[in-house]
């Protein structure tokens, strides 16, 4: 690992702003879509805002060292104030906008905020309702005025009026102003985003300057980004990968960061944008896909074979073609066609029009899914990376994309694999501490700046690509000592759109495990199709034609298992459709959406013991949380279904 020395003059991300706005004056910056419309700002306008925020924030005490929260959905005003609040010598902490009020509690009591600064009046009032618990919240803004007349305004404001009062008394405050932007450090904390806290209660990861101009420096030089490129900012501000995207590449590159209207637009957006860098979690692209699935689904007979055959021909030919590899003149034409009628319009649809480089991470991606969009002709590549390392630790580099690896050391980062397997690495991104955690710090990054990733894998001897099998703590032995890798099937699993998510069990066991969950929307739509009446999603998963096609699904996943001699004893013996979705306000998953396993196996151990003991059905009963944050309780009879394991290739090795 080599320390690069910072641009001269570029060691925050205020100074970056500052940049743009005289190198890229009168390019755009921000677009944010309202009512139905988009509005600009340029860079040049973009910074006079920002520092008009400051400057409110100086007027209400806002001092060097104060923790800033923000929560709400993207948009420009709340990116201009995370970097007011670092030209002010405080740090942003963005939180997530679904979190209840409990977890937002947890956050701010410990970061210790003296500044929240809220989107619209949902959060507002989740604010007020923790500062019974948090008393140190000395000021609440807002951005959207909507319902808010008549609460008490005492400490109060909203983000407009912070602005209008800093571009009145800049006089007295611009000086101030400018001495804080100068004395800030590359070494100063540039930002705190708190861990997805799979495990245990979030941690709060303290990220540098450093960390994050020199991960963005690294990673526009590695894929080539400039001022050209149009992002969609629509992932959760308070995740490191919107971070870096949003604010630390853009701050960099200098491209236009646009930002949806909402959740229910989103789609309408990104086509509207046709952003050329994309990025997205699996999930996502699990979601675009299922949409495709149901609509041809839903097609004639004619327009359905022709999507088959030109998709047969994509899969075949189509990624060789984006890597530019060698393809016959026939097989070329044929492709060419197919971009005309299929591939062009579905990509059109999409809004993956214009993509010049796409990511995924966050979680492993299946095959199947990942090789669908590169059939298309989409850049779509995968990376590895964490919060603390800055995002970036692994990328795959264009040409060498394959979906079973996760590519090569980003630049300026080295990766070593420990004798147990588990993949350790140190950077520029290498994160400062966990706030207040000095023993989860000492016992993740040692002195030499090595960081245990908690995930296991190995290098390719024939690419030096790195591939990852599995959390670390999640890999175990079968009882007869195979290898068990839950995520490896669980991925394959969710390739099929009737399938959401997957949970499989087995360490230490003599079969492998699982429950499901349907997706509503595929399988509603199956449902419909094949005259198949349902009044909930408990009548819907506890269907037995439901019940059948999942099991076809995973027999299916089983014989593909089985191809791999080191993984084949994972194979699912027996499953179940759970009566209810897995989901983050029950504890069961993660705001990013990763499996809370422990949580899992404690919550539903009588459904897990019926897979084991041979039950046929088993009744239950399961507490869940409405959006209100009422706890209520759901029963229901679940039936336990056996699947048709395939015979192991020859070879088939223990780990």
């Amino acid at each position: 690992m080599t320390d690069r020395q910072p641009v001269e003059g570029l060691t925050s991300i205020p100074a970056l702003m500052a940049r743009n706005a005289q190198k890229f004056a009168s390019r755009a910056a921000f677009r944010e879509k309202e009512f139905g419309i988009w509005q600009s700002w340029t860079w040049a306008e973009a910074h006079a805002e920002t520092r008009a925020l400051a400057m409110g924030f100086l007027a209400l005490g806002l001092n060097k060292g104060d923790f800033v929260a923000i929560v709400g959905r993207n948009r420009p005003s709340l990116y201009w104030s995370m970097v007011a609040a670092q030209m002010c010598g405080a740090i942003p902490v963005p939180l997530y906008q679904d979190a209840v009020a409990e977890e937002m509690a947890y956050v701010l009591d410990h970061c210790g905020a003296r500044f929240v600064i809220c989107d619209d009046q949902e959060q507002v009032d989740k604010v007020i309702d923790v500062q019974e618990k948090v008393h140190h919240i000395d000021q609440v803004v807002y951005v959207d005025k909507r319902g808010l007349r008549k609460y008490d305004h005492s400490r109060m404001n909203a983000l407009s009026d912070v602005e209008a009062e800093g571009r009145a008394a800049h006089h007295r405050f611009e000086a101030e102003l400018q001495v804080r932007i100068d004395a800030l450090g590359y070494d100063d904390p540039c930002v705190m985003l708190y861990t997805s806290g799979t495990t245990g209660k979030p941690k709060g990861v303290v990220l540098s300057n450093r960390n994050i101009i020199e991960t963005s420096r690294n990673s526009c030089e590695f894929d080539k980004l400039g001022p050209n490129e149009e992002i969609l900012a629509y992932l959760p501000m308070a995740w490191v990968g919107d971070f870096i995207f949003s604010v630390g590449q853009a701050m960099w590159a200098g491209f236009c960061v646009n930002c949806p209207e909402n959740a229910a637009t989103m789609m309408t957006d990104l086509r509207e944008i046709g952003p050329t860098y994309f990025f997205a979690p699996p999930r996502v692209f699990e979601g675009q896909l299922t949409s495709v699935m149901i609509r041809m689904e839903d097609a004639g007979a004619f327009k359905k074979k022709l999507f088959d055959s030109f998709m047969a021909h994509a899969r075949k030919v189509g990624p060789a073609i984006l890597d530019g590899k060698p393809v016959s003149g026939m097989d070329r034409f044929k492709y060419f066609l197919g971009d005309l009628f299929i591939y062009g319009p579905l990509k059109n649809t999409l809004g993956f029009s214009r993509i010049r480089v796409g990511y995924t991470a966050g979680e492993a991606i299946g095959p199947e899914i990942f090789d669908f969009y590169r059939s298309l002709g989409i850049n779509l590549k995968q990376l590895y990376g964490q919060t603390e390392a800055s995002v970036f630790i692994t990328q795959q580099p264009d040409g060498e994309v394959r979906s079973d690896t996760v590519g090569v050391p980003s630049p300026g980062v080295e990766v070593r694999i420990a004798d147990n397997g588990e993949v350790f690495y140190r950077s520029p991104g290498t994160f400062v501490e966990y706030y207040k955690n000095p023993e989860s710090t000492a016992s993740t990054k040692d002195a030499e700046g090595w960081v245990a990733t908690g995930d296991a894998g190995f290098f390719e001897e024939a690419t030096g690509h790195l591939r990852i099998i599995d959390r670390a703590k999640d890999v175990g032995k079968m009882a007869d000592g195979s290898l068990f890798a839950p995520k490896y099937v669980e991925n394959k699993l969710k390739f099929y759109p009737n399938i959401l998510e997957a949970v499989v069990f087995g360490a230490g066991r003599d079969k492998c495990t699982a429950f499901i969950n349907i997706d509503l929307t595929a399988v509603g739509n199956w449902a419909e199709r094949n005259n198949i009446a349902y009044s909930s999603y408990q009548e819907l998963a506890g269907h037995p034609k439901v019940l059948d096609m999942i099991k076809g699904h995973v027999e299916e996943v089983n014989r593909s298992v089985a191809a791999d001699p080191m993984l084949a004893g994972c194979q699912v013996h027996r499953f179940l459709v759970l009566h209810k979705e897995l989901d983050a306000d029950d504890g069961e998953l993660t705001r990013t959406r990763k499996v809370r396993r422990n949580i899992i196996s404690e919550k539903y151990a009588d459904l897990i013991g019926a897979l084991y003991d041979g039950s046929k059905t088993i009744s239950t009963e399961t507490e869940v949380t409405y959006e209100d944050g009422r706890k209520g309780h759901i029963r229901a009879t679940l039936t336990l279904a056996d699947a048709a394991v395939a015979k192991a290739e020859a070879g088939r090795a223990a780990a």
